[in-house]
Parts: C-alpha cells; structure tokens; sequence
C-alpha cells in the first residue's frame, strides 16, 4: 500500500488512526502492530507470514542472548559469553541469509551460471519482498546492540513486533535503531499538536512526492523514452538532473511522510535528509543523503572493521567493503555494484587529496558536487550495461548511433517543464524548509497545505505515474 494512494489516505489512515487513540494506551503496540501487518499484508498477503516469522525467530534469539541457566558462578561468564556470540551468529546468519535467497540468489547464481557456460545453479525466480532490505537492517541492529549490551530494557515479544513492523517506516525506512524509540514503546502519550504537526509533516511529505517526483519523473521518462544512445549531451545532462531531482524529492517525501505519521503515533523518526544536494563536496553530499543508512554501515560495518584509526591501506579497504556492500544492499545487479564502487573512488580521492579544501569554499564545491551527482545517478537508474555506457557517452558527447534527440526536443522540454524544474532548484535549497519552520502555526500556512493535500489527491486520482522508487530496494 502507498502513502500517496486513495487506500491509505482515505481508508487504512483514518479507521487505523480511530481505532489507535480510541485504545488505552497500554493496547496501543498492539493496535500498531496489527495495523502495520494489514498495511503490509494488503500489497504483500503472502510475504507478511516471512515477516512474523522473521520477527519471532529474532525475538527469541534475543531472549536466548540474555537467558541465564543455573550454573557454578565461575563458569556463568564464559558461558554467557559463548551464548551471546552463538546467539548473534545465528542472528546474522538467519536475517541475511534470507535476505541473500530473495534478493541475491538469482544475481549470484546467474553470474556463476554465466561464468561457466552452464546451468549450474537454479533460478528461484523469487518476488521481492517489499522493505525486507529495511527491516532486516533494524532486526540486525537491534542483535548487535544486544550483544554490545546497550539495550537493557528488552521488550516483550509485541513491542518488538511493533517496532520491527511499525508501518510507518516497514517499507523504505527511515531505518530506525530500538534506541531511538524504546521509551516511546513503553510509554507515550498523545498530544493535539503531535497530531497536528505530524499531519503537516506528513502532507509537505506528499507534495515533494506527488507534485514534484511524479513530475519531473515524466520527463526523465520520456527521455529514456527516446533511447539511451539517441540523446544530443544537453538532452542527456537535462534527463540526468530530472531522475536527481525524481529520486530526491521520492524518497525525501517518503521520508517526511514518515516522520509526520511516526509524530502523529506518538514516536520521533529520525531525519533521514539534510539538503544533500547544496553539499560542496560528494562526502558531503553522503552525510547528508539517506542518513540513517549512512549512520547503519558506519556503525555496524565501518567502525567494527576499524574506520580510519589503522592507518591509510586499512582505511581504503573498509571504504571498499563499505561502499561495495552499500551499493549491492540498494540492489541485486551490475549497475549497483558499480554506482557503489564509483562511490568509493570518489570519497577515497575526495579523502586523500581535496576533499576538506572543497568544503570550505562556497561555489566551487557545490558546482563539482552538482556536476558529479547526476552521473552517479544515471549508474543508479539504468540497469542494462550497454543502455547505461551509451548514456553516459551522450552525456560526454560521443555518440554511438544516431542523434534523434537534438537541439529542438530540448528547447520543446524546457518550454514544457523549464517552470517545474526551476521549482525543483528552489525546494533542493534550504529555503522552502527554513520558512515553514518559521511560520508553520500561522493560518495561511495551513491554508497552503490544505491546498497541497487536495492537489495531490487531485494528482493521484488523475495521474499515472505514482511509483515509489525505493520500493524496489
């Protein structure tokens, strides 16, 4: 089920959010869940028995983590020990072995197959689970920290069930660590201007989403439309900054509408965007872009396997691991290892030579970063090897088959979509967000959102394009 859709606004949100502060609040994670395995449930009837199974398999891993059997005193330590690691291996070794059969398997074994000229290893041929990259983050995050020991206060098997499952963030994040939310589970209270602020939150989300990703993302679409080798260099740099601005304002406006409803349940998400794209470097621009992924390989890959405290080889070989493991987690196939592996040139060239000089100057970063970007971003969107290299020609002026899209399809773009794109420069700014803070409370501002609701709705009803692009990670 989509936030931007008719079923959710209209149906799932309004009976869901009735039923949950009719509750006394000590039922409330049990309304949070069986909501959350509806919301789920709805687009994915069978895949939400792999998800309680999941969780369950989980939780009583956990608890097998802290049991205590009676022992002599000198043996409790070593035993407990033992217990934890056998606990969180097999953690590990069941959240993404899963995760590896439904989303590798079929890459993996395809490569082995092609490797050797024979059908060695089958094809599951297996549907994507939707979130399981997400919620098997947050399952291994709450094992690690278990086993590191920094949650003492364990929940019972419906708050963690909650919290692995709370819909607002199953499918696409923000990835949320047990930390963040383990008071909110035991106790939280409901407030009017929770409520209200939550809901502003959550519309501002669903104008990025409707108003300017669907957008913007037609014209990315009618270029590719064209074919990827057919592009003159200005038509193919146009189509690169659209899917920048598609897959930003997609995920950032997911992301919003998150916060707000996690706000209106009485929860904080954390921030999962800062304005990446004004960053003045691309390591920059990664601090600021899918925070809460960002935060999780640091802490559960990057700092485990030494960061940067082991000297130089070892700290470009952790990049590596990092980024190689960043870009297979977004998805099972070429282009993403790739986009990763270009990445971690990119931030190791950045750390060793002129990446802290960039960030201090005011346009020069910002102008590299804008040029680098894009092209990240066309290796993300474009799947097929051969599509993506004639892409990427066109956007350097070489030019592998004939020039069908020229000068003239470019003027006849921007006259159709120069005022879009030009809105979509001004909300990748800190502006728009800035005065929203500011006057949030005021009653224009709450007039412009009722508007922004109703034209969103209106879009829907009306559009065709309404994807969310991390769905499929």
């Amino acid at each position: 089920m989509l936030f931007s859709s008719i079923e959710f606004l209209f149906r799932f949100l309004p009976v869901f959010m009735l039923i949950y502060l009719v509750f006394p609040a000590k039922y409330r994670n049990f309304v949070l869940l069986a909501g959350s395995l509806v919301f789920y449930g709805v687009g994915e009837p069978y895949f939400v028995l792999l998800l309680i199974f999941s969780i369950v398999v989980n939780f009583c891993l956990s608890r097998y983590m802290f049991w205590e059997p009676a022992a002599p005193q000198k043996n409790r330590v070593r035993k407990r020990k033992i217990r934890r690691k056998i606990a969180l291996i097999a953690a590990l070794v069941f959240d993404f072995g899963i995760l590896f059969i439904f989303k590798y398997w079929d890459f993996a074994a395809g490569t082995v197959n092609q490797l050797s000229g024979h059908g060695i290893l089958p094809l599951l041929k297996a549907a994507l689970p939707l979130g399981i990259s997400f919620y098997t983050f947050q399952m291994v995050s709450y094992q690690v920290d278990c086993y590191r020991g920094t949650i003492q206060n364990r929940p019972g098997l419906i708050s963690f069930a909650a919290y692995v499952s709370m819909f607002p963030q199953l499918i696409a994040g923000p990835i949320v660590r047990y930390d963040e939310v383990a008071d909110r589970m035991s106790d939280r209270k409901i407030r009017i201007r929770h409520l209200e602020n939550g809901l502003k939150l959550f519309t501002l989300g669903l104008g990025l989403k409707v108003l300017l990703a669907n957008q913007i993302g037609t014209l990315w679409n009618t270029i590719m439309s064209a074919g990827a080798g057919n592009l003159h260099a200005a038509v193919a740099w146009l189509g690169a900054f659209a899917y920048s601005f598609q897959i930003y304002f997609d995920f950032w406006g997911y992301s919003m509408m998150a916060i707000g409803l996690g706000r209106m349940l009485g929860f904080r998400i954390p921030q999962n965007f800062d304005n990446p794209y004004v960053s003045r470097s691309v390591s920059e621009f990664w601090r600021r872009w899918h925070i809460t992924l960002g935060r999780w390989f640091r802490e559960y890959v990057y700092f485990p396997l030494g960061g940067s405290r082991r000297g130089g080889i070892r700290t470009v070989c952790n990049l590596f691991v990092v980024w190689a493991l960043t870009g297979l987690w977004h998805g099972a196939d070429w282009n993403f290892v790739l986009w990763g592996l270009l990445f971690f040139l990119l931030l190791t060239v950045e750390k060793c030579s002129f990446g802290k000089w960039m960030e201090h100057t005011k346009i020069i970063g910002r102008i590299y970063t804008l040029a680098i970007i894009p092209v990240t971003w066309v290796v993300f969107a474009i799947t097929d090897i051969r599509q993506l290299t004639a892409y990427l020609g066109n956007m350097f002026g070489v030019h592998q088959t004939k020039l069908l899209v020229g000068m003239t399809q470019l003027v006849r773009y921007l006259e159709e979509y120069g005022i879009l794109l030009a809105v979509c420069v001004f909300f990748a700014t800190p502006f728009p967000l800035r005065w929203y803070h500011k006057w949030k409370d005021r009653w224009f501002v709450v007039v412009l959102l009722v508007g922004v609701f109703w034209f969103s709705v209106y879009e829907i009803l009306v559009g065709n394009n309404n994807p969310f692009l991390y769905f499929r990670f």
